[in-house]
C-alpha cells in the first residue's frame, strides 16, 4: 500500500479548499515513522497504525491531535463541512478535548451555533497546541471548554507554527539583551545614540525602496517613528494621517484605496507582476478585521510574532498608493514598543539589517506571495490594469506567518547585536575622544568634534588630506591631540617609546553626534 496524505492535506483534498498547501503535510503508509525537511516544508511519514478512520472526522481529529493548526486550511475547511459531521463528532466524545476543539473552531470560523448543549464540566483545553503553535493571550469560551488562544481573530487569523528556530530565538532573550545594554549606558550616551538610531533607521526605510531620505520627507518620517507609542494602528485616521505625514504632500491620500493595486516591475514596455494586492471592494472589510487583530493580539507572549503579524499582513493589504513599505516597517516598531518589547524610548534599526541583505528581504516577502499567487485568477488588460477575476480575501485573511517570524525575529536579533550595540559603543568613545582633544587645546566645539570623527574614521589617526583642514595646530600639535586620544581609549597601552599601541575603536559607521 502506497503512502497517502492524511490531516490537513487530506482535507484540502477531498474537501477541494483553494487554499495553499500547509508547510506541515502528513503522509501515512507502511514503513517506519521519519521527518523529511527541504525548501521549507516538512512532511511528517506515519507508521499505518497511525493512520485515522478515512473519514472527515477523522482526519480532522488526526490534524488537532498530530499537526500545527493550518488558520487556512481550518477556516477554510470549516467553512466547507457540513454542521451534522461536527455535531456528530462532538456527539460521540462530549468530553474529548479535540471534538470539543473542532466544535471551537467550526462555531469561530463559521460565526453559526451548532445544535449541541454546551460542553460538560471538564478542564480546558488549549485551541492552539503551545508545543506547535505560537498563540495569543488566552479567552476562556465556557460554551466549548476551549481556551481560545487563536493568533487573530475569525475573520482575520494567521498561523505561526513553534519551528525550531523560533523556540531558539525566544530562548535568546534579545529583549533582555537590548534592556541590559540601555542600563548599562551613560544616560546622555543613550540619548545622542538614540537620537541617531532614529536617523538611520530613517535613511535605512527610504533605501529599502530604492529611495533617498532627504529634506523634509526624511524628517518627516523620523517625526512619525518618535511618536509610536501613541499611534493607534486600528484607527483608520491614525493610519491616514501617518501615511499623509511620511509621503509626498501631492500622493497623501484621503482613505484607503478604491483601485486594484499591484507590486511589479516594468521590463520595456510591459509590466511584470510579482504580487496582486487584495481587490479594492473587499478592502474596507479586510482593514476593519485587520485592525480587530492588531488589537487582539496586545499582551501576548511573542511581542515579535505579533510585530510581524500585523506587520506584514498590512503591507500585504497595501491599502495606499504610497507609503506602504514605510508604515509597514514603522509598525514593527509601533508593536515592540506596545508590548514592551523595545526598552521605553528606544528604536532598535530593523531596517539597515534589512538593507545589509535586502535578498533575504524578499525572500521572506515571497514566502506568501508565491503560494497565493497561484490561486488568483487575473489577467493584466489593454490600459496595463490588473483585473481579478475570483474571490481572493481570504487568502490574506488566513496565512501562514512563520517565515515572517523568524525573519523578523533574526534581523531585530542582528541590529541589537550590532547597530544598537555598535552605536553605543562609538558614542561612548567619541566622547572619550572628544574629552581628551579639548583637554590638549581648547578647541571650538565644532572643530573638536570634526577631528575625532576624522581620526575614528581613518582608523586611529588623521589623514594627510583631513590634515590640511586644521591649518590653525601644527604638526607637533596633531600629534599631542592624536596621541592624548589614543591614550584615553586605551591608557594601558605601551607609550609613545614603545611598540605602536593597539586602538580599539568600534565598528560603527556612526558619524558622531
Amino acid at each position: 500500500m502506497a503512502d497517502a496524505p492524511v490531516g490537513q492535506l487530506w482535507l484540502i483534498e477531498n474537501l477541494q479548499l483553494r487554499v495553499p498547501s500547509p508547510a506541515v503535510t502528513s503522509i501515512c503508509g507502511p514503513g517506519a515513522r521519519r521527518t523529511t525537511t527541504g525548501n521549507g516544508r516538512t512532511i511528517e511519514k506515519y507508521s499505518t497504525p497511525y493512520a485515522p478512520e478515512d473519514t472527515i472526522a477523522g482526519h480532522l481529529k488526526f490534524a488537532l491531535k498530530n499537526e500545527p493548526v493550518d488558520t487556512a486550511v481550518m477556516a477554510a475547511a470549516m467553512k466547507a463541512i457540513d454542521p451534522g459531521v461536527i455535531e456528530e463528532m462532538v456527539r460521540a466524545e462530549p468530553n474529548g478535548a479535540f471534538s470539543r476543539r473542532a466544535w471551537f473552531l467550526y462555531e469561530y470560523f463559521t460565526a453559526e451555533t451548532l445544535d449541541l448543549p454546551d460542553a460538560p464540566l471538564v478542564l480546558y483545553t488549549k485551541a492552539l497546541d503551545p508545543d506547535l503553535n505560537i498563540g495569543s493571550v488566552g479567552i476562556n469560551s465556557p460554551r466549548h471548554r476551549v481556551t481560545n488562544n487563536m493568533l487573530g481573530v475569525p475573520e482575520f487569523c494567521v498561523t505561526v507554527r513553534k519551528t525550531s528556530a523560533i523556540r531558539a530565538f525566544q530562548a535568546e532573550g534579545i529583549d533582555e539583551q537590548a534592556r541590559a545594554l540601555v542600563q548599562d549606558c551613560d544616560s546622555s550616551v543613550l540619548a545622542r545614540a538614540v537620537n541617531y538610531l532614529y536617523t538611520k533607521e530613517t535613511k535605512s526605510s527610504f533605501e529599502i525602496e530604492r529611495e533617498r531620505a532627504t529634506g523634509p520627507k526624511a524628517e518627516r518620517f523620523a517625526n512619525a517613528l518618535r511618536q509610536t507609542a501613541s499611534f493607534n494602528p486600528s484607527s483608520d485616521k491614525d493610519l491616514i494621517e501617518l501615511q499623509n505625514q511620511i509621503v509626498d504632500p501631492r500622493y497623501a491620500a484621503k482613505g484607503f484605496r478604491d483601485f486594484q493595486n499591484f507590486v511589479g516591475e516594468t521590463i520595456g514596455y510591459r509590466e511584470k507582476v510579482h504580487f496582486v494586492c487584495p481587490r479594492p471592494q473587499d478592502l474596507p472589510a479586510l482593514m476593519k478585521d485587520w485592525a480587530s487583530m492588531s488589537e487582539r493580539l496586545q499582551g501576548g507572549d511573542d511581542a515579535v510574532a505579533a510585530a510581524a503579524a500585523i506587520s506584514f499582513s498590512f503591507v500585504f493589504l497595501h491599502p495606499f498608493e504610497d507609503g506602504n513599505g514605510r508604515i509597514h516597517r514603522f509598525l514593527i516598531h509601533h508593536v515592540l514598543s506596545r508590548e514592551g518589547f523595545a526598552p521605553h524610548d528606544i528604536l532598535f534599526p530593523i531596517s539597515a539589517a534589512i538593507v545589509r541583505d535586502q535578498k533575504s528581504y524578499d525572500t521572506a516577502l515571497e514566502s506568501f506571495s508565491r503560494p497565493m499567487m497561484n490561486l488568483i485568477e487575473w489577467e493584466m488588460n489593454n490600459a496595463q490594469q490588473v483585473v481579478v477575476a475570483n474571490d481572493t480575501s481570504d487568502l490574506y485573511r488566513y496565512f501562514d506567518a512563520t517565515e515572517l517570524v523568524e525573519y523578523l525575529y533574526a534581523k531585530i536579533s542582528e541590529t541589537i547585536r550590532i547597530d544598537f550595540r555598535d552605536e553605543l559603543d562609538f558614542m561612548a568613545t567619541y566622547d572619550t575622544a572628544y574629552k581628551a582633544v579639548r583637554e590638549v587645546i581648547d578647541m571650538p566645539d565644532r572643530r573638536a568634534s570634526m577631528f575625532v570623527n576624522f581620526y575614528m574614521q581613518n582608523k586611529g589617526s588623521i589623514s594627510k588630506r583631513k590634515r590640511a583642514l586644521f591649518d590653525e595646530l601644527s604638526d607637533e600639535d596633531i600629534k599631542d591631540l592624536e596621541a592624548a586620544i589614543r591614550y584615553a581609549l586605551n591608557p594601558d597601552a605601551p607609550g609613545d617609546n614603545d611598540e605602536e599601541p593597539e586602538v580599539l575603536l568600534p565598528k560603527s559607521g556612526g558619524k558622531g553626534p
